[in-house]
């Protein structure tokens, strides 16, 4: 049985689901994304996820899509048609086709394209990667100036996790001048002593939804936080390392670059801020 997946105001079977190869996403990775995660039929952290869409599109000049105030609605009727219990829903905006490739824009009245599709996780908050930990190497970080805007241009980080595999491990942390800038898709963190680190926010990195949640949740728990940029060294000699993001909420490192992370085992503040996370996240869902 095929998804049934949304496009520009139509659900439909996925095999139907069609968009201009003259779109601006496909030509020009002119579009921006997000991806929400369900657990237990519900959204997590819908509305943090909202607000980054509506920013991504304002930092890019694109158009709201017409049914941008209809979104929560799209992403429960995605749910219910597709039976996700656990999973992850995709949306992508892009700035349109105009009907031909053009480096200028399209005017005003030519429409984003908006597209949504579930993608089913069963026991996604299970995962065995939670316990075993994820081994990491570093990289240079190639990408464009503004990661702050979560856009469809992901090539670079692709070519990252295929790095990662090659050396026979889970994913791989950017370094730019010295110090991590995030993971492939997530952010990056340490913990030396009390205190957790992680890269302040700015053009560098992505401002993750499940990093704001968790910072929240760890400051809400009488721990100490410290966002700065931190080194690959750094990390290696930390006591814990550990990713957020929206697919895999608190992740452990236990090795970067060959060198394990304090034991070399998951420790013991990634856990509690995944139980908090999942915990907390649940609560609210919508």
């Amino acid at each position: 049985m095929s998804r049934t997946v949304y496009v520009n105001g139509d659900y439909l079977p996925e095999e139907d689901a069609k968009i201009s190869i003259f779109d601006r996403s496909f030509l020009m990775a002119d579009g921006v994304y997000e991806v929400t995660s369900v657990l237990g039929g519900k959204l997590i952290d819908f509305a943090g996820h909202a607000k980054r869409l509506e920013r991504s599109l304002n930092e890019l000049d694109m158009q709201k899509p017409d049914a941008f105030d209809d979104l929560l609605e799209i992403h429960r009727e995605l749910v219910r048609a597709n039976d996700i219990t656990d999973g992850m829903i995709y949306l992508q905006v892009s700035r349109g086709s105009a009907g031909d490739r053009d480096f200028a824009y399209p005017s005003a009245d030519v429409k984003p394209t908006l597209v949504l599709f579930t993608q089913n996780k069963p026991g996604m908050a299970d995962s065995p990667m939670a316990q075993k930990g994820l081994k990491i190497i570093s990289i240079e970080d190639q990408r464009w100036g503004r990661r702050d805007i979560k856009t469809v241009q992901l090539l670079y980080p692709s070519m990252g996790k295929m790095m990662a595999k090659a050396a026979g491990c889970d994913d791989a942390w950017m370094v730019e001048d010295g110090a991590v800038t995030e993971g492939t898709s997530n952010n990056a963190y340490i913990v030396k002593g009390d205190t957790i680190v992680t890269r302040h926010l700015g053009t560098e990195i992505l401002h993750g939804i499940t990093r704001a949640a968790v910072l929240r949740f760890a400051r809400e728990a009488q721990m100490k936080v410290e966002e700065r940029s931190f080194t690959i060294e750094e990390a290696q000699d930390a006591d814990e390392a550990f990713i957020t993001s929206a697919s895999m909420f608190v992740m452990p490192v236990v090795e970067i670059d060959g060198t394990a992370v304090g034991t070399g085992t998951p420790g013991s503040v990634a856990g509690r801020l995944r139980e908090i996370y999942l915990d907390e996240s649940r609560k609210v869902a919508v």
